[in-house]
């Protein structure tokens, strides 16, 4: 009763603007409140704020329906680095009417989350949903990266040529779909050359949170280091990279139904982008 429960209220979230033709949402989290750094250091993370709210924000504005899930169903954690106005255009008041809309929604709420599990998404039928987003911050690098339940998800939209939209560290997630994910970023991790095996996103061009980037942002970290870098493991999988000209300044890459965004100021446009294909 209480997943029936969750989902009647994930699916109604769309429901109280009206849209005549309403497209299903499915926005996947991880489930982590952390990321495993090198030498047994661990980093505090989650989403950014952001990242997920400016596009839910504009799908639900626009009348269409969203669906929350996680792996494992856990109620997802907000990145508290993230909630600053400087993510927002330093806009204080863009930032709370965002946080607003979260704190309605219930998502990060241990008790009252609508998040359901990759396992109740498979049930309801992947068929069900029209597009697939994906937010950034630390956390996809912990459980999405190697999630097998995802890499069959992320799979079907592929092969579907569904709209498939992934932000900051979000593209990260594209790995799942690789036929060997955990040995592959174990290889990474370990600092070795990988071998990817067959990708169904081979030759795609995509942006991830830089290199670049990272290196300048690592001081979040405070004096952890990661195991490796997204755009390394992209790459690496067979994805042509495309990088901002100045960091930190939003790019956008769309190709065939992939839509991915380079860094939280990316996320407004992957948002815009994704809202454009549903239409």
């Amino acid at each position: 009763m209480k997943l029936q429960h969750k989902l009647a209220t994930t699916l109604a979230l769309g429901l109280f603007t009206g849209a005549a033709q309403a497209a299903n949402v499915l926005v996947v989290l991880s489930d982590a409140d952390h990321l495993d750094l090198k030498d047994g250091k661990v980093f505090a993370t989650g989403f950014y704020l952001n990242e997920l709210m400016q596009p839910v924000k504009l799908l639900l504005d626009a009348g269409h329906q969203v669906t929350f899930a996680t792996p494992q169903g856990l109620a997802p954690t907000v990145d508290q680095s993230s909630l600053a106005p400087m993510y927002f255009g330093n806009d204080a008041k863009a930032q709370a009417e965002h946080q607003a809309l979260l704190d309605k929604l219930a998502v990060t709420d241990k008790q009252r989350s609508p998040v359901v599990s990759l396992a109740r998404v498979e049930q309801i039928g992947y068929g069900h949903f029209d597009a697939v987003y994906i937010p950034g911050g630390h956390a996809p690098m912990q459980d999405l990266l190697t999630s097998p339940a995802l890499g069959k998800l992320l799979n079907h939209f592929h092969a579907a040529g569904k709209p498939t939209a992934l932000v900051c560290h979000g593209p990260i997630a594209l790995i799942a779909t690789l036929p060997d994910a955990q040995g592959y970023t174990a290889t990474l991790a370990q600092g070795g050359q990988a071998k990817p095996g067959a990708w169904p996103y081979a030759g795609y061009r995509m942006t991830v949170i830089s290199n670049q980037e990272e290196e300048q942002a690592k001081g979040l970290l405070k004096g952890g280091a990661m195991k490796f870098y997204p755009q390394t493991a992209l790459e690496g999988a067979g994805g042509k990279y495309s990088s901002n000209a100045q960091p930190w300044t939003a790019n956008v890459v769309a190709d065939r139904e992939l839509i991915t965004g380079q860094n939280p100021a990316s996320a407004l446009q992957v948002g815009q982008v994704l809202l454009a294909r549903l239409k």
